[in-house]
């Protein structure tokens, strides 16, 4: 029986052996396909094959958005009148009115990543604005411009503060709290602005009105603008350059050099792009040129709370707990504190927006729309690729979705559409991008599955 047992192991040795390689390949491939590329790729050609290979996974990113955003530009700019979309005018003008949804998205991305809602950033954000109007009205308070804005970005953050005590130590739904909340700000704008109805901040011949009022309406020195490019680009060019290529160094996950440098190009580009239309005179009667003040401080929000989430402890705990509660919990995170924090970012970002939309508007009133403000936030963050159900998302999310809300209510403003016309199709692009945020977490977990 021996030789007959030997003749069997021997023919079955050549098909096990060939078949190792296969199975080993097959994991390899799966493996790659599940790891971001950057993680595996040593060279652009890597990384772009796992950038495919996400896609093709359900994992588009930005992607979508982007598409969004250049159907939605050519197509007004086909149809406006006199092609006038893309004039440097009206391109600097969207992103005055997009940046009040933009900071409202970022603010609300904080709750989202959390898994969690908050339905009263609209009328906090008109708190905070209403604060630091009132506060430097003379006569009045004529508080110091510096002071009555941190006084109101300190009342919105007590306001999270509030709220995400609430939720968190009582277990209570965040959608009922802020819901509750929402109705609770609302009375607080009306009883603040009192028997007038409303603060105006329009005066120049008031130093720190006028300061205010510059947030939105000031613009940079051409020349200033250019400058602060340069040091802009230097600066954010530099420290990735060197955190990229110190993680090389040390054989942590960092995208290939060409890569990173293909970033830094793209930066610039872009930021050449805003200065030069920017600095296009776009004044009727006095000539009106330079960045408005607004683009500088939404890239300083930007820029601050992508390197709080992407960079920092905190960052990857507020992920952790939107994507794993129960696995975050068990190693160790304290789900009450991210969330408490999640809120308290979330408000005092709010504030900033009611900064922006104070100056914007030239002052506060009980004409604000809270309620529309607040879904508009979520829908640029959703638009913009944060997933609503937690720990999927960037802050570069908000920018592009309040982007793509913004151009949709620039653009049919010029061909004349009333605002019913603006919040449906602004409904349609969210319903679509909830859409591709379901499917692409369908196709993920199909992929996985199969792999498995």
């Amino acid at each position: 029986m021996a030789p007959f047992d030997g003749e069997l192991e021997g023919e079955a040795a050549p098909a096990a052996n060939t078949a190792a390689p296969d199975a080993a390949q097959d994991l390899t491939a799966a493996a790659v396909e599940a790891i971001p590329p950057e993680i595996v790729a040593q060279t652009l050609d890597q990384y772009l094959r796992g950038w495919v290979a996400r896609v093709r996974g359900g994992d588009a990113g930005v992607l979508p958005v982007i598409l969004a955003l250049a159907i939605i530009t050519v197509v007004f700019q086909i149809v406006s009148p006199h092609n006038v979309f893309l004039s440097a005018g009206n391109l600097v003008n969207l992103f005055i009115q997009s940046s009040v949804f933009i900071v409202l998205a970022m603010a609300e991305g904080f709750a989202l990543l959390l898994g969690e809602i908050d339905l009263s950033i609209g009328y906090v954000a008109a708190v905070g604005g209403i604060v630091a109007a009132d506060l430097v009205q003379d006569p009045g308070p004529n508080w110091p411009w510096w002071a009555a804005i941190a006084a109101a970005l300190a009342a919105c953050a007590l306001i999270g503060a509030i709220q995400g005590t609430i939720i968190t130590r009582l277990r209570l739904p965040s959608f009922v709290v802020t819901l509750a909340g929402y109705l609770l700000w609302f009375g607080v704008m009306i009883v603040i602005l009192g028997p007038a109805g409303g603060v105006s901040i329009s005066s120049p011949l008031l130093y720190n009105q006028h300061i205010l009022f510059e947030l939105v309406q000031g613009t940079i020195d051409p020349l200033a603008g250019w400058v602060g490019l340069a040091i802009v680009v230097g600066v954010l060019g530099t420290v990735l350059w060197l955190r990229d290529s110190g993680r090389r160094r040390s054989g942590l996950v960092a995208p290939p050099a060409s890569l990173t440098a293909i970033r830094i190009g793209f930066l610039a580009v872009v930021g050449i792009v805003v200065v030069a239309i920017s600095n296009i005179n776009r004044g009727v009667v006095l000539p009106i040129e330079g960045v408005p003040w607004v683009v500088p401080i939404v890239i300083a929000v930007l820029l601050a709370w992508t390197v709080l989430l992407e960079w920092t402890p905190f960052g990857r705990y507020v992920y952790a707990v939107g994507g794993n509660p129960e696995a975050a919990r068990r190693a160790g995170i304290s789900l009450v504190a991210i969330r408490t924090w999640g809120f308290v970012l979330c408000s005092f970002t709010a504030g900033i927006a009611g900064l922006l939309y104070a100056s914007w508007q030239g002052g506060m009133n009980t004409n604000i729309n809270g309620g529309q403000l607040v879904l508009y936030a979520v829908a640029a963050a959703v638009i913009g690729g944060t997933s609503l159900f937690g720990g999927r998302g960037r802050m570069i999310h908000g920018v592009l979705g309040g982007l793509v809300i913004g151009a949709i209510y620039n653009g049919l403003y010029l061909l004349g559409f009333p605002v019913q016309w603006q919040l449906i199709a602004t409904g349609l692009v969210l319903l679509a991008a909830v859409i591709v945020d379901s499917l692409s977490r369908r196709g993920a977990g199909a992929g996985s599955l199969a792999r498995a």
